[in-house]
């Protein structure tokens, strides 16, 4: 094989790796999006109300006395599921900050050209006439 036809087959390799990864990312979008979508309120009551019951079915007071590991599983679990959490609520502030910084851009010349108007009135208002010098 010459080098011009390996060359040829990488360059098609990348076009092809290039296209997965787009994919890949168009469906991770897509799955983030039903994931949050899917967690109602009222689902998550339930499921909360479901894993409460189950947890309460398997006493998990005898099974924790006798398994320290068991323990060391449900800390590392609960805070997975808190730095999900924290991580979906990091990304749904930095979208209302980037949509608020949208918004004040948008505004801000009119909004600049009105305070300078604001002030220059406030400024004339305010205009005393300096006292006289000396007697």
């Amino acid at each position: 094989m010459g080098f011009k036809q390996l060359l040829t087959k990488v360059q098609q390799a990348e076009a092809t790796l290039e296209v997965r990864e787009r994919r890949v990312a168009a469906e991770w979008r897509q799955l983030k999006t039903t994931w949050k979508a899917a967690w109602t309120p009222g689902r998550v009551v339930i499921a909360g109300l479901v894993g409460g019951f189950l947890v309460g079915r398997a006493q998990p007071l005898r099974a924790a006395a006798g398994s320290s590991q068991f323990m060391q599983l449900v800390t590392t679990l609960s805070g997975l599921f808190a730095g999900g959490s924290a991580h979906v609520a990091a990304e749904e502030a930095q979208q209302a900050a980037q949509s608020a910084e949208g918004v004040a851009d948008a505004v801000a010349p009119q909004s600049a050209a009105a305070a300078s108007a604001t002030a220059s009135q406030a400024a004339a208002s305010t205009e005393f006439p300096t006292p006289p010098n000396g007697p």
